[in-house]
């Protein structure tokens, strides 16, 4: 190939009255290819291992077999099936299929991207064929140094048996042969493998094409220097007809943990006609990450495709794989995952509602089961009820929430408390949990993944139900005060103890609430913890920092220290003497209830609570 050369005379544009002309007549030139470099990019970019060598053979033969079908409608290829033989560092398989004149050894084989499945006397029938992107031979390249193809044609009966044989350096030759030599239509591709070449392997070729093979329409048997194996088991197990109901849910139980690796919670049916798709999903029987990449396994005309498709199902539905076959679905160019079209998008959204048809219909039909699969996989329901309000309304009486009256469903626990409050963080509703509970107060913790979107939908199912944001006013109104004179009592013990806590921002107030075995109560709302927090980074910033927190500070209301004045302790802490003592015990009740809220403590908060633990020691080792 020239690049780059030196115009020669007769190339150089003609000279006319003093000007050049600048058209020039093109010439015509050939890609050359290197296939060492294709080779290494075959192997190092497109496919991800060499084994996939071993199903593109199996592919070609296939789709040989398909071929010789088209044209031969009385061909049956069962009494000769595709045979694999692994020697170690040979390996033949031989198929009865169409076979190849010179000319189509010629057009096919020696072009790279050539393919049969593009003739157009079959471009009818292309979905008929498992490979069409012409370069699966060259995969063999990856664990061989020749390939040797020997082939008889069966749509030309009289042509001569031709032998391809190309070796890795991009040479090829190609000879006639005597008939007698492969006397019957089909192809023998031979591999010799690379020095060391462990891919050639009896045991491995048997494991690869059991792996990949295991469905094809087409029988194919394996030897490793013992009897032929017969690898094909078809049709798949889910296509089977099965005694009963029974029989067929332990085969597909069976079938799981041999391929999946665990025994399903529960089996759905796919099927998606538009698709050519059909499978079984399989109901993980423990809880899996809504992250955590799935493993669903796609077989494209019985061939395996791949077994670590994650574009197969909607991401909500992170608690299933699949085992599918689909005969029109689009792969990518290395035959090792979907692409990922409009397609392949109106398949996954038809599985989505399949799976979702399940869980309704477990809804209807068997509680039992539902609650065993709620009991592991509530998340995803939760998830996938946000979207629908059809499964929403059948879902919500079987999930369950943590509120005040315990782990319950949404809408008994709406009957009995109106109206319901929502806790937007664990922590704020662990903070008044227990009060809230005391006090006959609904509360709903919507700080878990997806609580809180389905709690505020739900006045879209029953308009009587009232939702409201939880705020600190809802449950210190809902606090007794002190009588008056008891009050006006304990003024004095009230001022110190304000005094005491300023220093971290928090006020103290006295009521009467249940249950009286909790001392104190610390409210506030993320206004004023907001406040806090600019506060704490003002004090620890530099001038120019420090200087702009300043500008943003915000007049919201304080923290309050809720002092339960039905509590024995707190009784004693207001009668106490020695004001340096009360406010130690004031600093004690003000940690101890902020450990009680679940909130991470600032430098000032942990200043405070070291202080009071070492003036409490100080005062019971004090002589």
């Amino acid at each position: 190939m020239r690049r780059f050369a030196s115009l020669t005379d007769a190339e150089r544009p003609p000279i006319r009255a003093g000007r050049a002309v600048s058209e020039t007549t093109p010439t015509s030139h050939t890609f050359q290819v290197d296939l060492r470099g294709l080779v290494d990019l075959l192997s190092h970019h497109l496919y991800s291992s060499p084994k996939v060598y071993v199903r593109e053979l199996l592919q070609n033969a296939v789709d040989a077999v398909t071929a010789r079908r088209q044209i031969d409608p009385g061909f049956a290829a069962e009494g000769a099936p595709v045979r694999i033989t692994a020697e170690g560092a040979r390996l033949l398989i031989t198929d009865p299929g169409v076979g190849l004149t010179v000319a189509e050894v010629h057009k096919l084989l020696a072009t790279i991207g050539g393919s049969s499945k593009r003739d157009e006397e079959i471009e009818g029938a292309r979905r008929d064929f498992l490979g069409q992107f012409g370069i699966g031979l060259l995969a063999c390249f990856t664990v061989a140094s020749v390939i040797t193809v020997t082939s008889k044609s069966a749509k030309d009966p009289d042509a001569p048996v031709v032998r391809w044989s190309a070796r890795d350096d991009g040479s090829y030759t190609v000879t006639e042969v005597p008939d007698a030599e492969h006397p019957e239509p089909g192809t023998t591709v031979e591999l010799t493998g690379r020095p060391g070449e462990d891919w050639l392997q009896p045991h491995r070729v048997v494991q690869l094409a059991r792996e990949y093979g295991s469905l094809l329409p087409v029988d194919v048997t394996v030897s490793g220097g013992g009897a032929p194996e017969r690898i094909t088991d078809t049709p798949p197990l889910w296509e089977r007809q099965h005694p009963n109901a029974t029989a067929r849910r332990v085969a597909l139980n069976r079938y799981c943990e041999n391929v999946m690796g665990f025994p399903p919670l529960d089996v759905i049916d796919l099927d998606v006609p538009l698709s050519g798709l059909k499978g079984v999903a399989f109901v993980l029987p423990h809880a899996a990450s809504p992250s955590a990449r799935p493993a669903h396994r796609v077989h494209l005309k019985r061939m395996l495709l791949t077994e670590t498709a994650d574009n197969l199902v909607p991401e909500w539905a992170f608690f299933v794989r699949c085992v599918v076959d689909t005969d029109s679905l689009r792969p990518t160019a290395s035959r090792e995952s979907l692409y990922d079209d409009e397609a392949l998008a109106v398949a996954r959204d038809a599985i989505g509602a399949q799976i979702r048809e399940w869980i309704s219909r477990l809804a209807a039909e068997d509680p039992s089961r539902l609650e065993a699969f709620l009991a592991v996989h509530e998340l995803g329901v939760k998830a996938l009820a946000r979207h629908d309000e059809e499964l929403l309304a059948a879902m919500l009486p079987w999930l369950r929430f943590e509120t005040t009256a315990g782990r319950t469903s949404l809408p008994e626990f709406a009957r009995a408390y109106q109206p319901v409050y929502l806790a937007s963080t664990v922590d704020e509703f662990r903070q008044v949990a227990q009060i809230a509970a005391a006090q006959g107060i609904g509360v709903v913790n919507g700080g878990y993944t997806y609580d809180a979107e389905l709690v505020q939908a739900l006045p879209r199912l029953d308009p009587d139900v009232k939702i409201e944001n939880l705020q600190p006013g809802v449950i210190s109104a809902s606090l007794d005060p002190v009588p008056a004179r008891e009050e006006l009592a304990l003024q004095s013990f009230l001022a110190a103890a304000r005094a005491r806590l300023d220093a971290v921002d928090v006020d103290v107030v006295v009521r009467e609430f249940n249950p009286v075995s909790v001392p104190a109560l610390l409210l506030d709302d993320r206004e004023a913890r907001r406040e806090r927090q600019r506060a704490e980074a003002e004090a620890q910033a530099d001038d120019l920092w420090g200087g702009i927190l300043a500008s943003i500070k915000q007049h919201a209301p304080r923290a309050q220290l809720v002092l339960n004045h039905r509590n024995p302790t707190v009784r004693r802490v207001s009668g106490i003497a020695d004001a340096d003592l009360a406010g130690t015990a004031v600093e004690s009740l003000y940690g101890q209830a902020l450990l009680m809220s679940h909130r991470p403590l600032r430098s000032a908060d942990t200043a405070l609570l070291n202080r009071s633990f070492m003036n409490l020691l100080e005062h019971v080792t004090k002589d």
